[in-house]
């Protein structure tokens, strides 16, 4: 019997990890810091994160936004350049 208790703790270690490998890419690729994730670990935050990621405008599509903006105004754009400094 304790066998199969270590095995199920360990079956579901590999799933709590394995869901926040998830999460943390779904945040990253969102434009989110992959560090929200972790708050996946609390019960009831994770859902409120969920509505979070669902509902908000992420970053990622705000980035595309204004590059579509700039674009469609003419101005050439290169995505993820630095502004220049201007002495």
């Amino acid at each position: 019997m304790a066998g199969f208790g270590l095995a199920y703790g360990l079956f579901i270690l590999v799933l709590v990890v394995l869901g926040l490998v998830i999460n943390w890419q779904i945040a990253r690729k969102a434009g989110y810091k992959p560090a929200y994730s972790l708050l996946m670990l609390i019960p009831l935050v994770n859902f409120i994160i969920i509505l979070i990621f669902a509902f908000s405008r992420w970053p990622v599509e705000e980035e595309r936004n204004r590059l579509r903006a700039l674009s469609a105004s003419g101005v050439p754009v290169v995505p993820y350049a630095t502004p220049p400094i201007v002495p």
